[in-house]
């Protein structure tokens, strides 16, 4: 009984969208004023992640409301055994959409884009990018 009240709860996290201790609307914010997705995620050296929002960049907008520390709650987390770096796909041509999702359309962010191996597998073959094992992962 606890397994499957686990597991269910975790589908509606993903797929009703993590609540957040800011209410954000990607919708507002990415849609209606076309803010960058880099504008609130910067991709700072050496390239691998994009930050989570912090509040000086809130605060460029909204002065004064966020001059505190926000613990955003991670919606997609690639897991440390993989080696990935968001610069590098995007230098390649991809977009944020391909594997997060129409965001600029979602009030809530939510996980709604498979980011398993098999679908990073498939989009590489799709964009004749390298399958070897060590493109990702660390030879053991």
């Amino acid at each position: 009984m606890t397994r499957m009240l686990l597991i269910v709860i975790l589908f509606a996290g993903a797929a009703f969208g993590q609540q957040q201790p800011v209410p954000y609307s990607h919708k507002l914010h990415a849609g209606d004023l076309k803010l960058k997705c880099a504008t609130c995620h910067p991709n700072p050296d050496p390239g691998e992640a994009m930050t989570l929002p912090q509040p000086s960049v809130c605060g460029q907008c909204h002065a004064g409301k966020y001059d505190h520390e926000i613990n955003w709650v991670r919606v997609y987390q690639i897991p440390e055994f993989v080696s990935f770096s968001h610069r590098d796909h995007l230098k390649a041509g991809n977009t944020c959409e391909e594997c997060h999702g129409p965001v600029a359309t979602r009030e809530q962010m939510r996980r709604e884009v498979d980011i398993t191996m098999g679908s990073c597998m498939n989009c590489h073959r799709e964009k004749k990018a390298s399958v070897d094992c060590t493109f990702c992962h660390e030879q053991q």
